[in-house]
């Protein structure tokens, strides 16, 4: 067995940090093309290894995922602003919040709120007039923040909330920008853009109290629970956990920033790119419009969205193309032996959804747009982890399956009114955080159809 992977000479201090930062999804499309299964390099001075192989990535979150934990690096990084949310928290702790939060998500619940969904984006629509310029991402965002603050927190979010979120997410989000800097330097060293990202974190959590007190106000008795018209969002069941003495109040406020934040970003990324791969291939667009009007009598439901073939593949293939979160980490809890080479606990296992879904090893034309590679007989020809947009095994995305029935309902209720050209000449830039956002927004004008 070789002693180490092969990879990228790095610098001293920086090892591969500086590459890294300059442009993530070059850098990591170029180590799986060079180097292939593993790839080892260092960010700051953290040993990372870069795993491309789906046989490897399933091992990781699947079939040992309890050998693998979330790292201390990001947890440490991300701690202010999330604590032990489900996206964090560990252990039995973690175990718990899923268990206990799992009903707001079932699918059973959710089939029931389509119309509600729907409501949602006809708000945002009788915004809209043919040949208006918007701000799809911006768009995308209101309207998300919209069904997440519905469905799982049991509010309604006025327009100066919803704009209010908005404008702290950018500073939020510019703290988890890769910086070579901020690789090599300690926690504890003040930063540039330190004050900005605690300013819109107290914003934040200022918003989060007030819909937790709204909520607390209006919940009612907790042991009424065991009534048949029991609101079964995740504010709610929290909140009656609470009452039980089952949930701290730092626990409570972790949650729900967690689902504030991480419930809408990644379902207004994924419309986000749908609409500019549309705009950018106008057959696809025909044939979306074809199937929307084909099978939507007036307002699309639930039969509809079981019923959709081809939209559900455009959005698929928007994930694979420009999947939010573009890179998962892992530490191994003890040594291991990853594709042949012996890797160290503690060190940062990197697991690349924008490397491995654009890999030509798994993929046919990986660059290019082809909805139609998501037939049942094409998707049989590939390993199963060459996409995994929501993660994979017992930590995979619970709002998977809200997200997905969330995107094509507001995708054939948007689409069965307008057509959406992107405003702009030539390709937009990437803005990398903890998900990929374009970096200026992504202009489109709506047309009427």
């Amino acid at each position: 067995m070789t002693a180490s992977p092969p990879g990228p000479r790095g610098e001293p201090l920086f090892g591969s940090s500086r590459r890294y930062a300059k442009d993530p999804f070059r850098f990591l499309s170029a180590c799986e093309s060079a180097y292939g299964d593993i790839v080892e390099f260092k960010l700051g001075t953290l040993p990372t290894y870069m795993l491309t192989n789906p046989t490897d990535i399933e091992r990781v979150l699947v079939s040992e995922a309890d050998n693998f934990r979330k790292p201390d690096f990001q947890s440490d990084a991300l701690g202010d602003l999330l604590g032990e949310g489900l996206l964090l928290s560990e252990g039995e702790t973690w175990e718990k919040q899923r268990e206990l939060t799992n009903p707001a998500f079932a699918m059973g619940r959710l089939a029931n709120f389509a119309d509600r969904i729907v409501d949602h984006a006809d708000t945002m629509l009788s915004g809209w007039a043919d040949g208006q310029r918007v701000d799809v991402e911006q768009e995308m965002t209101a309207v998300t923040l919209d069904v997440i603050a519905d469905l799982m927190l049991g509010v309604e979010l006025s327009e100066e909330r919803i704009e209010t979120v908005r404008r702290s997410l950018d500073p939020l989000g510019a703290q988890f920008e890769p910086d070579p800097v901020r690789f090599a330097t300690p926690n504890w060293v003040p930063m540039p853009g330190d004050r900005e990202y605690q300013q819109a974190l107290e914003t934040l959590e200022g918003v989060v109290d007030d819909i937790i007190a709204e909520r607390r106000g209006t919940e009612g008795n907790p042991e009424a629970d065991r009534g048949a018209d029991v609101p079964m969002d995740m504010l709610s069941i929290l909140l009656r956990a609470q009452e039980r003495g089952e949930q701290s109040a730092e626990q409570l406020r972790d949650e729900v920033v967690t689902m504030l934040l991480a419930g809408h970003d990644t379902t207004a990324l994924t419309l986000t790119y749908t609409w500019y791969l549309l705009s950018e291939h106008p057959s696809a667009r025909e044939k979306v419009h074809e199937e929307v009007d084909s099978v939507v009598d007036g307002r699309p439901t639930m039969d509809d969205v079981r019923q959709f073939e081809y939209t559900e593949w455009v959005i698929d293939e928007a994930m694979r193309l420009y999947p939010p979160v573009y890179t998962i980490f892992r530490e191994p809890t003890a040594d291991v032996e990853l594709a042949g080479y012996p890797v160290e606990s503690g060190s940062a296992l990197m697991l690349p959804q924008w490397a491995v879904h654009r890999s030509e090893r798994w993929w046919d034309e990986p660059a290019q747009f082809d909805p139609e590679r998501w037939t049942t007989e094409r998707q049989q020809e590939r390993p199963r982890f060459a996409y995994f947009p929501f993660g994979g095994g017992p930590r995979h995305c619970i709002g998977k399956h809200l997200a997905k029935l969330e995107a094509q309902l507001i995708l054939a209720r948007t689409a069965s009114q307008y057509e959406l050209e992107y405003a702009r000449d030539g390709h937009f830039e990437f803005r990398p955080s903890l998900t990929v956002h374009p970096k200026d927004g992504m202009p489109m004008t709506v047309h009427e159809r």
